[in-house]
């Protein structure tokens, strides 16, 4: 949601107001991390993507102009460009996890375990949807946009917005074996 003042704060930070710049970087960090996270595989990769975003919105702050659009679309496409750098990066180099000891304060290594893999199967299904396709479900599923929110930061119709929503999820239901539980999500609200 996009306050009144939001474009003064854009302004300013256009002129090179540091606090201005952190104003928009705190509003918009964990939004941006969030749509990041769920799209790529480790944390690290969310937060060092997370941090790329910010860096672009602040060396393409001075050639930004508003469109109609809210501010944070802007961002959502920074976000969506470095996502598909960052794979095709990813593609062209093997991957090697390097962890840490287990710290005191997480969970049991057999939940940790669990929770791992139920979150790479789901990014592994999601993986296979189209870019709009895994932009709209974290948008709407994650950051719990309206549709109308959605249609906004993409640039489609609601209806539009909608459908793709409904192919995706669908699509996601074949890829984990549960073409009961999308139905389920079919029936919900629909604003």
């Amino acid at each position: 949601m996009t306050s009144p003042d939001m474009p003064q704060v854009v302004r300013r930070a256009q002129q090179g107001d540091t606090d201005a710049i952190a104003n928009l970087y705190e509003r918009y960090a964990n939004v941006i991390y969030r749509y990041v996270s769920y799209r790529v595989s480790t944390t690290a990769d969310a937060e060092d993507l997370t941090a790329e975003v910010f860096l672009k919105m602040v060396e393409g702050l001075p050639g930004y102009r508003e469109q109609g659009t809210p501010f944070e679309a802007w961002l959502y496409r920074i976000a969506s460009a470095r996502i598909i750098d960052f794979r095709r990066r990813a593609q062209r180099r093997p991957l090697t996890i390097l962890t840490d000891g287990l710290e005191d304060s997480k969970p049991l290594p057999e939940e940790q375990l669990q929770q791992r893999q139920e979150v790479d199967t789901l990014r592994r299904a999601i993986s296979v949807l189209s870019d709009e396709q895994q932009a709209i479900l974290v948008l709407r599923f994650i950051e719990r946009k309206s549709h109308q929110q959605v249609a906004d930061l993409i640039g489609k119709s609601v209806s539009a917005v909608k459908s793709i929503q409904h192919r995706a999820l669908i699509q996601l239901a074949a890829q984990l074996g549960s073409e009961e539980k999308v139905r389920h999500y079919l029936r919900g609200s629909h604003d």
